[in-house]
C-alpha cells in the first residue's frame, strides 16, 4: 500500500517510447503540473468534434479549473499520462479511481474510469491503443482491476479501440451512451493483440528506413572521397529511385549541385513542398545533435548514423549515444546505427545502398542483418562472389548492418521480414541479443513462416562487444544456442556456414526427412560424402559410382531414378571433372542436372564439385532458361548489371515444397562434401521443426496441484527475509512447496551421531541409505559419500562408523538417513530464471555425464507436452532410459509429467527463481525424488507481458 508521501512522487519508470502503427514514434509519460502550456497547447488544436467526443457537449477551451485538474495527479488514483511528439503532446489519457457507485475513491476499491482525447492530425496512427496499454499497466500497478469508459455511440474509432484490444469485456447503452467495462489482465486474446500491433508498427519503422521516398546525406564533401561522398555515390551508382539531397553546411552559398545531386547547405534549406524520408549522418560525433534537430524539425522520418565516436569509444561515447536516441525519438525518428555500415534495398522500386558497400549486392530472396561492419563486408562479398565456394545467382533482398544497434536492433529487423514478400530466407550475424525474451518469441515466429539462420559472434568471451550494452545472463553459450534451437532458429558456428545454409534455403525444397541418396563419377569422393552423412545423424544410401566415363546424360538418368525413389529425402551428387573438360562439358553437365532436378521438384539436390572446372557458374546459369533470361556468362556485376534469374518475378516463401515447382532450380554448389552435407543436415533438422511447429504441444493439467497454497507458502517465507537476492529454502520448506505441485520428495532425517541414526532408520524402515550432505561430497557416491541398502541397524553403525573414520567428523559430513528408493536411472532436473533469457526448464543424467561432459538438454518455460518428450529425448545418453543393452526401459511418462509440474510451479509462481532435483531415480515403474532445493526471491520484471515499449537508450 502507498504512503503519502510516495503516492506524489513522480512515477519516472512509467516513462516509455514507443512505436506507433505509421512507424514513427512517441513519448509516453506521466503529466505534471509543469504541463499546463501544453495542455492548453495541446486542446486548442482539437478540432470541436473530438473536444464534444470527450465531454459529450461543446467544450470550446479549457477552463483554468480544468488545467489544474487535468494536471494535478497522486498517480495512485488520478493518473494522466501524455504522448508527445516534439516535446509537444499529441494525445493524453487518464484515469479516476471510483466506487461502486461511481464516485470518486481510494484502495481497496478497484475500477476506474478511464477517457482519451487524440489530437485530430495523429488520429489512425494507434496512439490511443498504445496509450491504453500503458494506462492500464499503471493501473493495475496501482491495484485498479477494472476500467469503465462511457463514450458516444457515433464515436465509433474509441469504441473501435476498447473493443479490439483484447480484454474480458461487458457492453451496455444507457441514456444514449454506450458504457463499456472490461478486466484489466492480461488475456491470450490481448496479447495476440499487443503482438500483432507491434510487429506492424515495428515492421512498418524499418520499412520506412528500406523504403524511402527521398535521402539527404549529411555531410557530403565537394570533392571524391570522404564517407558522405561515398555514401551518395553508392545510392547514385545504384540507381536509387527516389530524390537525393546532398547537405554539408559548409558548401559555399551559390553551390547549386554535387555531381548532378541538388546540394544545400542545411536539410531545413530543402524545397519545403518535398519530403525527406531519410537521412545518412555522416559528420564527426559532436556535430550530430545539431543535425538531428534540425532533421526532427524537418519532419525526416529516419536517421542512419554511420558516424563513430559513440559507446565503441568509451564512457563519454556511451552517453552520447544514449543522448542521441532520446533525442532522435524526440522528434518521432528511429536510428539505424550509430558507427553503422549501412542499408541495402535491392528491390527495383527501390535500388537502395544506403551504406559503404562500394557495389549493389545482386537482388535476390536472402535478408541479411550483421551487427559488425566488417562482418557484413564479408558476408556480402561470399554472397556476390560467383567462383570460389559457393557460388550462384542467389542474392540478397535487404541488407541491414546496425552497428551500435543503439536503436534499430535484429528484432526490429526479424518484424519486418515476417511479412515481407520478397525475403524468403533470414540471414543473421549477432554479437549480442539485446531482449533475448523477445528475440526467441520473434523468432519462433519467423521461423514457423520462413527459415532462419543466425551465427553468434563472441559466444566465448561472454563479454559483448565495445558499444553494445545488453543485459547480463548466467545462461551458457551451449544453453543459449538449445534455447535458440527450441525456437526453430538454424544455429550455425561460422559466416562460412551462414552461407551455405543460407544458398540451400534460398534455392531448394525443404526435404522431407533424412534419407540421402549419393551419386557421382568418383568412388572417394562419393565414400567420402557417405562418412559425412553419418556424422552429421544423416541415414545415407550407399554411394553410387557412375565412374569417370559418365558422361551428362548418365548423370541425369542416375539424378531422376534417385529422385523417383520414395526412400529418397535428398540427393548429394559428386562431381570430378575429366581432364581437358572445358565450359562446354561443364554447361552440359549443368543443364543435365538442372533437367532432372525439375522433374522433381519437392527433393532438394546439392553438387559437391572440386575446384576444376565452372560447374558452378554453370549451375546458375543453367536455371536461366526463360525466354527473359540474362545471358550469365556476360552479365556484369556492377551497378547496371540485369536481374538475377531469380528475381525476374516475385515468388512465394518457400514454406512448402509447392512453392518450387514453377520456379528454375537453382542448385547449390560447394567445393567440400563437408560443407554440402553439414548445410543438408541443418535444413533436415529445421524441416522437422517446422513439421512438429505444425501441431503445437499442450501445457496438461494434473491433479495435485494447489496453486494458491504455494502462493500463501511463498508470501511467507519470502517475508521472513529481508535479503532482495532471495533465500534458499531449508529442505523442510523445499518439500512442502514442492508437494503443492504434485512432485513428493523422499524424506530424510538427520544424523548427528549413530544413536540418531539408527532412531532415524526405524521411523523411516529398513532398508535405508546413509548420505552426507557436505556441499564437497554431495552426490559423491565414488568418494564414498554415500552408503545404500543397508539392511539393519548393525549395518547402519557399521557404515556410520567407517564414513566418519574415513571422511571426517559428524559436523563435517553433515549425515542424513533416507529410505531407499527403487533401482533405476539416476537423473537431474534443474530450473532457473535467467535476467536475460528468462525461465529455462534443463534434463540430463546425473553425474559424468551432464556435470563433466556438459550432455544437458534445456527447454523455456513453460514447457509443453512436446517439449517435455523432446528434452528427455535430445541429451547423448537418452539410450540409457530407453533399456540400452537389454537393460529395462525407465517410466518416461513419468519423469515427462515431473518435468511439466515443475515447469508449472516455476511459470506459476515468478518468485520461484531455482529449482534443483537431484538425484532422481527414475525406475521402470515411477520415480523417486531424493534431493530438491529451492531458491526464493522477489520476481523479476516481466517485460515480455508488460506494454509495448522501445529499449532505454544505452
Amino acid at each position: 500500500m502507498e504512503t503519502p508521501s510516495d503516492r506524489h512522487a513522480y512515477p519516472a519508470h512509467w516513462e516509455a517510447d514507443v512505436v506507433l502503427r505509421d512507424g514513427g514514434t512517441a513519448r509516453i509519460r506521466p503529466i505534471t503540473t509543469e504541463d499546463a502550456e501544453r495542455l492548453t497547447s495541446f486542446y486548442e488544436q482539437v478540432s470541436d468534434e473530438s473536444k464534444y467526443y470527450r465531454f459529450f457537449a461543446p467544450y470550446p477551451r479549457l477552463s483554468d479549473k480544468d488545467v489544474h485538474r487535468f494536471t494535478h495527479h497522486d498517480y495512485v488514483d488520478r493518473v494522466g499520462l501524455a504522448a508527445t511528439v516534439g516535446g509537444e503532446f499529441i494525445a493524453t489519457v487518464r484515469y479516476d479511481r471510483i466506487d461502486a457507485h461511481g464516485r470518486p475513491a481510494s484502495a481497496p476499491a478497484d475500477e476506474a474510469e478511464v477517457a482519451f482525447l487524440v489530437q485530430d492530425a495523429h488520429q489512425g496512427r494507434g496512439v490511443a491503443s498504445a496509450l491504453l496499454e500503458h494506462v492500464a499497466a499503471v493501473a493495475r500497478e496501482r491495484g485498479i482491476r477494472r476500467f469503465a469508459a462511457e463514450v458516444l455511440p457515433a464515436n465509433t474509432k474509441m469504441i473501435k479501440v476498447f473493443t479490439d484490444a483484447g480484454y474480458t469485456q461487458k457492453r451496455s447503452f444507457e441514456d444514449g451512451v454506450v458504457r463499456l467495462e472490461f478486466d484489466l489482465e492480461p488475456t491470450e486474446a490481448s496479447l495476440a493483440v499487443q503482438r500483432a500491433r507491434e510487429q506492424r508498427a515495428e515492421a512498418r519503422s524499418v520499412q520506412r528506413l528500406l523504403a524511402p521516398g527521398s535521402v539527404a546525406v549529411i555531410g557530403v564533401g565537394r570533392t571524391p572521397g570522404g564517407v558522405g561522398r561515398s555514401v551518395l555515390d553508392n545510392l547514385k551508382d545504384a540507381g536509387f529511385t527516389g530524390r537525393l539531397y546532398a547537405v554539408n553546411k559548409a558548401f559555399p552559398e551559390d553551390l547549386t549541385e554535387v555531381d548532378g545531386v541538388p546540394a544545400h547547405r542545411c536539410v531545413r534549406d530543402i524545397d519545403p513542398a518535398e519530403q525527406v524520408d531519410l537521412a545518412v549522418v555522416a559528420v564527426p560525433a559532436p556535430h550530430v545533435p545539431e543535425v538531428v534537430a534540425e532533421c526532427g524539425a524537418r519532419g525526416v522520418q529516419g536517421l542512419i548514423v554511420v558516424s563513430a565516436g559513440y559507446a565503441e569509444s568509451g564512457a563519454e561515447g556511451r552517453e552520447r549515444q544514449r543522448a542521441l536516441v532520446r533525442q532522435a525519438r524526440t522528434y518521432g525518428m528511429r536510428i539505424v546505427g550509430p558507427n553503422a555500415f549501412g542499408v541495402v534495398n535491392t528491390s527495383s522500386e527501390v535500388r537502395l545502398n544506403a551504406s559503404l558497400a562500394p557495389e549493389m549486392p545482386r537482388p535476390g530472396r536472402i535478408g541479411l542483418f550483421a551487427q559488425s561492419g566488417a562482418i557484413g563486408i564479408a558476408l556480402l562479398a561470399r554472397l556476390h562472389r560467383r567462383g570460389g565456394g559457393v557460388t550462384g545467382a542467389t542474392g540478397i533482398s535487404t541488407f541491414v548492418s546496425a552497428g551500435n544497434r543503439a536503436d534499430v536492433s535484429g528484432n526490429d529487423v526479424l518484424q519486418y521480414w515476417y511479412d515481407d514478400p520478397d525475403t524468403d530466407v533470414a540471414l543473421m550475424y549477432l554479437e549480442s541479443i539485446g531482449n533475448p525474451r523477445k528475440f526467441t518469441r520473434l523468432a519462433r515466429r519467423t521461423a514457423e513462416a520462413k527459415p532462419l539462420v543466425v551465427v553468434q559472434g563472441a559466444r566465448h568471451s561472454g563479454i559483448a562487444p565495445t558499444g553494445h550494452a545488453v543485459r547480463a545472463t548466467r545462461l551458457p553459450y551451449a544453453t543459449v544456442s538449445a534455447l535458440l534451437r527450441q525456437a526453430g532458429v538454424i544455429r550455425v558456428d561460422t559466416i562460412t556456414e551462414l552461407v551455405d545454409t543460407g544458398l540451400l534455403l534460398a534455392r531448394q525444397p525443404l526435404p522431407a526427412g533424412p534419407r540421402v541418396a549419393i551419386l557421382g563419377n568418383s568412388e572417394s569422393l562419393g565414400l567420402l560424402t557417405y562418412d559425412v552423412c553419418l556424422s552429421e545423424g544423416l541415414r545415407p544410401k550407399p554411394p553410387r559410382d557412375l565412374t569417370t566415363a559418365a558422361s551428362a546424360a548418365d548423370f541425369r538418368a542416375a539424378l531422376e531414378e534417385a529422385l523417383a525413389d520414395d526412400k529418397t529425402d535428398a540427393v548429394v551428387v559428386t562431381a570430378m571433372p575429366a581432364v581437358g573438360e572445358g565450359q562446354a562439358e561443364d554447361a552440359e553437365l549443368a543443364a543435365a542436372l538442372s533437367a532432372a532436378a525439375a522433374a522433381a521438384p519437392t527433393k532438394p539436390v546439392l553438387v559437391v564439385h572440386v575446384e576444376l572446372g565452372g560447374l558452378a557458374e554453370a549451375l546458375s546459369a543453367a536455371a536461366s532458361t526463360g525466354p527473359n533470361a540474362p545471358d550469365v556468362a556476360a552479365a556484369s556485376t556492377g551497378p547496371n548489371a540485369p536481374d538475377a534469374p531469380d528475381t525476374q518475378a516475385p515468388r512465394p516463401a518457400p514454406a512448402t515444397t509447392e512453392a518450387y515447382e514453377d520456379t528454375p532450380r537453382l542448385i547449390p554448389a560447394y567445393p567440400a562434401a563437408e560443407r554440402a552435407v553439414h548445410a543438408l543436415s541443418e535444413v533436415v533438422k529445421y524441416a522437422q521443426w517446422r513439421r512438429e511447429a505444425a501441431e503445437p504441444g499442450k501445457v496438461p493439467e494434473y491433479d495435485g496441484v494447489d496453486e494458491s497454497a504455494a502462493a500463501a507458502l511463498i508470501t511467507e517465507l519470502l517475508a521472513k527475509e529481508d535479503d532482495p537476492r532471495g533465500v534458499e529454502l531449508d529442505p523442510k520448506d523445499a518439500r512442502e512447496l514442492l508437494s503443492h505441485y504434485g512432485i513428493p520428495v523422499r524424506q530424510t532425517l538427520p544424523a548427528p551421531d549413530a544413536d540418531r541414526a539408527a532412531d532415524a532408520a526405524r521411523t523411516l524402515g529398513y532398508p535405508v541409505a546413509l548420505k552426507t550432505t557436505a556441499p564437497h561430497l554431495r552426490h559423491r557416491a565414488d568418494l564414498g559419500g554415500v552408503r545404500l541398502d543397508l539392511a539393519d541397524e548393525t549395518d547402519l553403525r557399521r557404515a556410520y562408523e567407517e564414513l566418519t573414520e574415513q571422511l571426517g567428523k559428524p559436523a563435517e559430513l553433515r549425515p542424513v538417513v533416507q529410505s531407499m528408493a527403487p533401482r533405476g536411472v539416476d537423473t537431474v532436473v534443474r530450473a532457473v530464471i535467467d535476467p536475460a533469457a528468462g525461465a529455462v526448464l534443463s534434463f540430463g543424467l546425473a553425474g559424468a555425464a551432464s556435470e563433466l561432459l556438459g550432455d544437458t538438454a534445456h527447454r523455456l518455460i513453460p514447457v509443453t507436452d512436446q517439449d517435455a518428450r523432446g528434452i528427455i529425448r535430445s541429451i547423448k545418453t537418452a539410450p540409457i532410459l530407453f533399456g540400452w543393452r537389454g537393460a529395462a526401459p525407465v517410466d518416461t511418462p513419468a519423469l515427462e509429467e515431473l518435468l511439466q509440474r515443475v515447469s508449472r510451479l516455476v511459470d506459476d509462481h515468478p518468485e520461484v527463481v531455482g529449482v534443483v532435483l537431484e538425484p532422481v531415480v527414475v525406475a521402470p515403474h515411477g520415480l523417486t525424488v531424493l534431493g530438491a532445493s529451492v531458491r526464493l526471491a522477489p520476481p523479476p520484471a516481466r517485460d515480455d507481458l508488460g506494454p509495448r515499449t522501445l529499449p532505454v537508450a544505452y
